[in-house]
Order: C-alpha cells, then structure tokens, then sequence
C-alpha cells in the first residue's frame, strides 16, 4: 500500500524475468519494506505467498541480532548449498545496517561473485550506515511515508474484514499517529 513506486518496477521485474540478484530497499519503518521483501521472494519462486507460510528456501534473517562476523560466515557457507524445494534460494536481510563492519565486508564478498541460485533483499532504516561498496552491488528502491487518508482507507479494509465497526474520525486518529507508517 502506498509504494507503487517500487512495485510497479518490481512488478516488471518479476514478469520479465529480469530479477536482480540483490536489492535494497531503504525508507522509514512500517513502510512496508519487510513485508514486500517477502512478497518478492515467493514471486521469485513462484509461490503463492500467505503471510503463514513457511518456506525453506526464504531465509530471514534480523542483522540486529545476528550481526557478528560468524553469522554472515555461515550464510556465505549455507549460500552455496542448492535450494530445498524451490528453484532459487532468496535471502533477506533485515536492518543489514546493523551488521558489523567485518560482516559488511564478508557479505560484500557474496555480493560481488553469488552463485547462481540466491538472491538477497537487503532492508534497512538507515542507508548512510552502509559502505558504498555494498551500496554500488545493489538495485536500490527507497520507500516512501504514506499518505494518511491511505492508512485510515486500509484499517477501515481490515476493520470490515474482521467485522470491526470503526468510526471514519478514530480511523483518521490512528492514521495520523502513525506518522505515515502501517
């Protein structure tokens, strides 16, 4: 919701089957970078995707707490391992801003000569923290704050699904404290 921006390019991607074998996505929080990483990576498999779902191939992972020089180790380890039950292996890193200077540098070296099954999703709220060597191997796509009448048309969506009654001005309330982000 509110980043058409980038799925539209991401749309076209997919359909032409011109996918990059690694992109960042960079904006606020709750712009929904996380969630469309997912997304991208069930459509890079060709899965459909539900939120409950758990696939062996998609592999999150929270830099924040694993951020040492040993966890980006094993994932340069594990990268070159074939896929389980799907035809790409695809890798998202969440808050890779958080990684330590040592495992920028290793997971560098994954991005500049990856194998041929991953891709990797990189996400993070603060872009500036990255080296521009990590920077110049990535298709970077930058979130934007959503417009808030959006969010209050979205939670009344999911209001009415859940059999909610909201009243349009708590709506409106909600939208704006969330400061343009879900």
């Amino acid at each position: 919701i509110g980043q058409d921006h980038v799925t539209s390019i991401l749309r076209s991607a997919v359909k032409q089957n011109k996918i990059n074998h690694a992109y960042l996505f960079t904006g606020p929080r709750g712009t929904g970078k996380t969630s469309i990483a997912r997304i991208l990576a069930y459509e890079i498999n060709g899965l459909d995707y539900t939120d409950d779902t758990q696939q062996l191939d998609i592999i999150e992972i929270d830099a924040a707490s694993n951020r040492r020089i040993d966890d980006i180790r094993e994932l340069r380890e594990k990268v070159h391992i074939a896929p389980v039950s799907s035809a790409f292996k695809v890798y998202i890193i969440d808050e890779v801003h958080m990684l330590t200077t040592e495992s920028l540098n290793a997971l560098l070296k994954t991005l500049e000569e990856p194998p041929s099954h991953p891709f990797f999703i990189l996400a993070t709220t603060e872009i500036q923290k990255l080296p521009a060597t990590i920077l110049s191997r990535v298709q970077r796509h930058n979130f934007r704050l959503i417009d808030a009448q959006m969010i209050a048309d979205q939670l009344a969506t999911i209001a009415h699904k859940e059999g909610m009654e909201i009243s349009s001005e708590a709506l409106a309330l909600l939208a704006e404290h969330g400061g343009g982000s879900f």
